[in-house]
C-alpha cells in the first residue's frame, strides 16, 4: 500500500517530501498510523529489498485496496506544513512527473566474469608430510603447498583475501619440524596479535607428529613480546615490567606536565592526538631532534615529544614502543651480540607483513643478517594502518633487501563468494601501486552485493535493521550479520536503532560513545546550562569553550552568591584582562540563555557560530586531526538532535543511549550470537555470512583528509582508503550491501568514486 492516514489526513507516499519517510516510519511505529481502508495500524516498510509501502502491523499479508487519489505535480519552490509534515504544493496531472525526488531501489553490482568452478589440484606432487596433512584434513592448494615446501631462502607469500595464509603458516611450520627435521628453537614465527600466536600453536597441536614439547620449543609471539623477552635477559634491571607505563593516563600525565611551559590547556590541547603522533614517529625510528614539523601544531607535539622522552630517561620507564626501539638499539650497539642471535635463529615467519613498520623490518633484517631465511606473508591490498606507522612499501620492495626472494602469490578465496570476490577484485585494481594479482572464488551465492540508497544516516540505520530483523525472522542468526564503518562517529544511528530493538548487538569494546565524546559532550552543556543555568557541571564543561580556565568557577560561584545571580548569569560580570572578552562573556549568557526556546538542532547551530565553537575547535588542534575533526562532530551531532523537538528531549536521549553504550559493552563480553558493529580497521581478520557496509560516501569512505591530500597531489592516502574498502568487502561470505547516503551531516552527499568500477560492465569471453 502506498497510502496511508495520519491524524485523520491521507499520507501518499509517492506525494511526499523524501526527507520524511524516516519520520512516516517512526509515526508507525509509534502507532500513529492507520489504513484509509479498514482504519488498522499500519506502519511504513522502510528496508534495502523492497521498495516502500505500508503495511497491516498485526496482519502483514492483508492487502486493502488502494483508494482513489489525484496525483499531483508538485512544486519544489512551494510547501505547505500538514500535520507536521512538509508537503509540496502542486496541480493536477495525469503521470507522476520525473522531477520528483522517488525512492531509489537499490541495485545489483553486476559480475564481470562467469563462475568457473576451481580445477583439481590432485596432480601436484606433494611430500610425504603433506600428504599425511591432507589424510588429517589440512588440504591444500598448489599455490599454499608450494608456499610451505620452500623453506630456504627468502620467500615472499602475497596471501590475499580469505586464501588461508595461517593454515600456510602453520602448515609450513609443522613441515619444517617434520619433513625438513629443523630444530624448532632455531624458528621465530612472528604475528601481530597474541590471540593470531595462540591459535597458530592451537592448530599445530592438531597437525600430525607435533608434540607439546616440540611447539613448546619455537619462539612464537607478537613483535613486542619476543623482543621484549630478549631484553628483560640482557638487562632486566632496567626494563623491569614494574617501570613499564601500561596506561595511557600515565603517559597523558607526563606530556601534560610538559605542556605547562607552553601554557597549553588539558582542556584545549588535544594530548591524546599528541600521544598518537609521537607513537607514530618513534615507530618510524625518529628520535624527538629528528622530526621536522609540518605544522604548528606539531611544534607543540614534537616539545613535548622531548620533554616526555627526557622524564622517561630521568625517572628509567619505558613504554611499549621503546621494547622494540630498545632492542634495535641494543644489537646496533653490541654487535657480539646480535651476531649470537643470528646464529640462534635460521628461520623466519613473519605473519601480516603488509602491516609492518621500520623499526620492526630493522630488526627482522639485523637478526635475518646472516642465514637470509626470511618467509613474508602479507598482503598489499589490504595495507590499512599506516597512522601507526605501518608501511606496505616494505611488501612491495621486498626483493630490494631480498634480492633472491621467491614468490608465491595465493589467489584462491576460500571466504566470499564469487560475486563479492569479482567486485572486490574490480575496486582494488584501480590502484596504481600494489602487486597484481586477482582473487578467485570456491563458489557462487547467486546473490550479487546490493547498493541502496538511503536519505541520510537516520534511514541508513532504519534500512539495515529492518533488512536484518526480516532475515532473522527467516532462520538467520544475529551473529551472521556485521556492520561496518569508516569511523566510529558514524555509528552513531546504526546503534541508537539498534538500541532501541530487541536484537542482541556488540560493539568496539574501546569505541567511545558518541554522547561521551568531547566535542559532543561540551557542545550538549551548553543545552545543560541553559536549561539550569545553576548546573556547576554543565559550567565546568562549558568554560574551556568560552577561553576560561577551570579555576574560575570558584569565582563563578562567589560572584553568583555575592550578586544572588545564577552562575550562568555570573558569567557577565567576570573580570578579565580584556574588555573584548568580557563583552564577548555577556553576549554569550545573552545567548546561551536563549537556546531553551529553540529547537536542539538551531542550539547546536548557535553554540557552534554565534558562541565561537569553530574558533576553540582550532585553537585546541582538533581540525589539525586528520580522522576526526571537531567541527564533523558537531555536524554528526545536529543530524542526530534533528529528529527532536526540545531540549529536554534530546539531552534526555543522549543519557540514556550513554548509559546504553556502557551496559552493551559489559554485555558484549557474555553475547555469543550477536550482531556485530564495528569499524572497518578492527574487522579485519574476521568474517561473516552478511556485510553492510555504511557511508560509503566522498568524504566518509574515502575519508575526507584522504581527498585533501590526493587534491594537494599525494595519491597515498586515497589508496590507502580504497584498500580499507576492499577489506571492508572481503569481509562478506553472502551476501554483501553497500549504503550510498543522498546526504551526509545534513548535506548533499556523493557516491564514494570507489563505486564507479563496479557499476562498469566489461564484455568478457565465456
Amino acid at each position: 500500500m502506498k497510502t496511508a492516514i495520519y491524524q485523520n489526513q491521507n499520507i501518499f507516499l509517492e506525494q511526499l517530501s523524501r526527507d520524511q519517510y524516516q519520520k512516516i516510519f517512526l509515526a508507525g511505529k509509534n502507532g500513529q498510523l492507520n489504513c484509509s481502508v479498514c482504519k488498522e495500524n499500519v506502519r511504513l516498510f522502510l528496508g534495502i529489498q523492497k521498495e516502500p509501502h505500508f503495511y497491516h502491523m498485526h496482519s502483514p499479508d492483508i492487502h486493502c485496496p488502494e483508494p482513489t487519489v489525484t496525483v499531483v505535480k508538485l512544486d519544489s519552490h512551494q510547501s505547505t506544513e500538514i500535520n507536521g509534515f512538509h508537503m509540496p504544493k502542486g496541480r493536477t496531472i495525469t503521470t507522476t512527473p520525473p522531477s520528483i525526488d522517488m525512492f531509489k531501489t537499490a541495485t545489483s553490482i553486476e559480475s564481470t566474469v562467469p563462475y568457473k568452478q576451481s580445477m583439481s589440484n590432485n596432480h601436484v606432487e606433494r611430500s610425504s608430510y603433506l600428504q599425511q596433512l591432507a589424510e588429517s584434513g589440512v588440504i591444500l592448494d598448489e599455490s599454499q603447498a608450494a608456499a610451505v615446501m620452500e623453506t630456504e631462502g627468502s620467500l615472499l607469500v602475497l596471501a590475499g583475501a580469505g586464501s588461508g595464509k595461517t593454515r600456510v603458516l602453520t602448515a609450513r611450520t609443522a613441515f619444517m619440524m617434520n619433513e625438513k627435521h629443523l630444530d624448532p628453537r632455531t624458528i621465530m614465527l612472528v604475528t601481530f596479535t597474541s590471540k593470531a600466536a595462540a591459535e597458530m600453536k592451537n592448530r599445530l597441536l592438531s597437525y600430525p607428529h607435533m608434540k607439546r614439547e616440540k611447539i613448546t620449543q619455537l619462539v612464537t609471539g607478537t613483535f613486542h613480546s619476543i623482543f621484549y623477552r630478549i631484553l628483560m635477559f640482557h638487562d632486566g634491571n632496567n626494563w623491569s615490567s614494574n617501570k613499564l607505563l601500561k596506561k595511557e593516563w600515565q603517559r597523558d600525565k607526563i606530556l601534560k606536565e610538559s605542556g605547562k611551559e607552553l601554557n597549553l590547556s588539558e582542556k584545549e590541547f588535544a594530548y591524546d592526538l599528541a600521544l598518537q603522533q609521537i607513537g607514530l614517529w618513534k615507530n618510524s625510528l625518529l628520535m624527538p631532534n629528528e622530526v621536522k614539523p609540518a605544522s604548528e601544531w606539531e611544534e607543540k607535539v614534537v616539545f613535548l615529544y622531548k620533554r616526555y622522552e627526557e622524564y622517561k630517561n630521568r625517572e628509567g620507564l619505558f613504554d611499549f614502543d621503546d621494547m622494540l626501539i630498545g632492542c634495535y638499539q641494543l644489537f646496533v650497539s653490541t654487535p657480539s651480540l646480535l651476531e649470537q642471535y643470528q646464529e640462534r635463529f635460521h628461520y623466519f615467519l613473519i605473519d601480516e607483513f603488509q602491516d609492518i613498520n621500520k623499526v620492526q623490518y630493522e630488526l627482522i633484517k639485523l637478526l635475518s643478517g646472516k642465514h637470509k631465511n626470511v618467509c613474508a606473508v602479507g598482503d598489499d591490498d589490504q595495507a590499512i594502518y599506516s597512522f601507526r606507522g605501518s608501511d606496505p612499501s616494505y611488501l612491495l620492495e621486498f626483493e630490494k633487501d631480498f634480492p633472491y626472494a621467491k614468490i608465491v602469490t595465493l589467489d584462491q578465496n576460500y571466504r566470499s563468494s564469487h560475486e563479492i570476490v569479482t567486485a572486490a577484485n574490480q575496486m582494488i585494481a584501480a590502484n596504481k601501486v600494489r602487486r597484481t594479482k586477482k582473487m578467485k572464488a570456491q563458489f557462487s551465492s547467486e546473490r550479487l552485493p546490493q547498493l541502496f540508497f538511503p536519505f541520510d544516516e537516520e534511514e541508513e540505520a532504519t534500512m539495515i535493521l529492518t533488512d536484518i530483523q526480516g532475515q532473522i525472522s527467516l532462520g538467520a542468526n544475529p551473529s551472521d550479520f556485521a556492520i561496518l564503518y569508516r569511523t566510529n562517529a558514524g555509528s552513531r544511528a546504526v546503534f541508537e536503532r539498534l538500541a532501541g530493538s530487541n536484537l542482541p548487538f556488540k560493539i568496539d569494546l574501546d569505541a567511545e560513545a558518541f554522547y561521551e565524546r568531547y566535542i559532543v559532550r561540551s557542545a550538549l552543556a551548553f543545552l545543560k546550562v541553559s536549561l539550569n543555568e545553576e548546573d556547576p557541571q554543565a559550567m565546568a564543561d562549558i568554560l574551556p569553550l568560552l577561553f576560561l580556565k577551570q579555576t574560575l568557577l570558584k569565582e563563578l560561584k562567589a560572584q553568583s552568591i555575592l550578586r544572588d545571580c545564577s552562575l550562568l548569569e555570573a558569567l557577565a560580570h567576570l573580570t578579565t584582562a580584556h574588555a573584548f572578552q568580557e563583552k564577548k562573556l555577556k553576549k554569550a549568557v545573552t545567548i546561551i540563555r536563549g537556546l531553551k526556546h529553540t529547537s536542539p538542532q538551531s542550539a547546536i547551530e548557535k553554540v557552534e557560530k554565534d558562541i565561537g565553537f569553530l574558533d576553540f575547535l582550532k585553537k585546541r588542534g582538533n581540525e589539525s586531526n586528520k580522522l576526526e575533526k571537531g567541527s564533523d562532530d558537531l555536524k554528526d551531532l545536529k543530524v542526530a538532535a534533528k529528529s527532536f523537538d526540545s531540549l529536554e528531549a534530546f539531552l534526555a536521549h543522549a543519557e540514556h543511549m550513554s548509559a546504553m553504550n556502557r551496559e552493551i559493552k559489559n554485555l558484549s563480553k557474555h553475547f555469543q550470537d550477536a550482531i556485530s558493529l564495528s569499524t572497518i580497521h578492527r574487522s579485519k581478520g574476521l568474517e561473516y555470512k552478511t556485510v553492510y557496509i555504511i557511508g560509503a560516501v566522498d568524504g566518509s569512505l574515502p575519508h575526507d583528509f584522504a581527498l585533501e591530500a590526493y587534491r594537494n597531489g599525494d595519491f597515498n592516502a586515497l589508496e590507502e582508503e580504497r584498500r580499507l574498502f576492499y577489506v571492508a568487502m572481503t569481509r562478506a561470505k553472502e551476501q554483501l550491501f553497500i549504503s550510498v547516503p543522498q546526504n551526509r551531516r545534513g548535506k548533499k552527499a556523493n557516491r564514494s568514486r570507489f563505486i564507479a568500477p563496479l557499476n562498469k560492465k566489461k564484455k568478457t569471453n565465456s
